[in-house]
């Protein structure tokens, strides 16, 4: 999942839709956390809202971060890596679907629905005033894409035609169009519907993370009648987000596995299985 201020994909509106999106529960076969749950600990000491387990707030689908395969299953990049930690801490990773703008604001391990947060989310300045992040475990480029014969190479191509443009609310990609003579691009709830939007002809074209238009386009339907036409080099990094004043263990086992991976070849084997290229070879 990569909006400045706000990677990926404002704020919630309002106290009702915050608490109506904190009541979401765990994909799958695990269940969702107590917000009254009392903290457990792993090993190192780590300080966990769920006995056993590391609970991860993310915001599916986002392919190939974060989605369900065909068995119902949570799989992607980000999986893998927080698994990564699980593993060092002796427990296994549960992960909650819940709306992203809840993950970014930080309110969401605020009130202990998860330990951790991995959707594909960018660091930012403005989030870092809400939640702690890991170190960076991926650069993040944006991407264009529009249904073939537009014409357009840029993003001044696409407004200079007076083509549709959409985006995913709460996200970098969204910010970086508006700031770029955008400043009234339909905003579409998650990358799905901002897909569904693109095919139904109700944006012409969409900005979206280059891994995940790169994704769609394997897809035969997408491919036959969209097309990237052009890549947005916004210099995004996306990391793992913590509660404001994280568990210095919790942080440490996470920055320490993500290290030691890139050294030993595990990041590099886990970048290859979702994006079929090494790292620094995607764009």
């Amino acid at each position: 999942m990569a909006l400045r201020p706000q990677g990926r994909r404002g704020y919630a509106a309002g106290a009702i839709a915050l608490a109506a999106a904190l009541t979401l529960t765990a994909c799958g076969s695990e269940s969702g956390t107590d917000s009254g749950t009392t903290s457990a600990t792993a090993a190192g000491g780590a300080q966990l809202v769920q006995p056993g387990k590391l609970t991860v707030c993310t915001n599916i689908p986002y392919e190939p971060f974060q989605f369900k395969d065909e068995t119902g299953k949570i799989v992607g990049f980000d999986v893998d890596i927080v698994d990564l930690a699980a593993k060092k801490l002796g427990v296994t990773q549960n992960i909650v679907d819940i709306d992203f703008a809840v993950i970014k604001s930080g309110a969401a391990m605020a009130a202990k629905k998860c330990d951790v947060a991995a959707a594909g989310m960018t660091i930012t300045d403005e989030r870092k005033k809400n939640i702690d992040f890991s170190e960076p475990y991926f650069d993040a480029t944006q991407a264009l894409l529009a249904k073939k014969g537009t014409g357009a190479k840029s993003l001044a191509d696409v407004k200079s035609k007076g083509l549709k443009l959409g985006g995913q609310a709460s996200t970098t990609g969204l910010e970086y169009v508006k700031k770029n003579g955008f400043p009234d691009v339909t905003e579409y709830a998650d990358s799905a519907k901002e897909l569904l939007a693109l095919q139904a002809g109700q944006a012409d074209v969409i900005v979206q993370d280059l891994p995940v238009v790169l994704t769609w386009l394997k897809k035969p339907e997408v491919a036959e009648k969209f097309e990237l036409i052009t890549s947005l080099d916004t210099g995004e990094q996306y990391g793992i987000g913590l509660k404001k004043g994280a568990d210095p263990v919790l942080l440490k086992t996470i920055n320490e596995e993500i290290a030691k991976a890139k050294q030993d070849g595990t990041y590099e084997k886990i970048y290859v299985k979702w994006f079929g290229k090494k790292p620094g070879e995607l764009g």
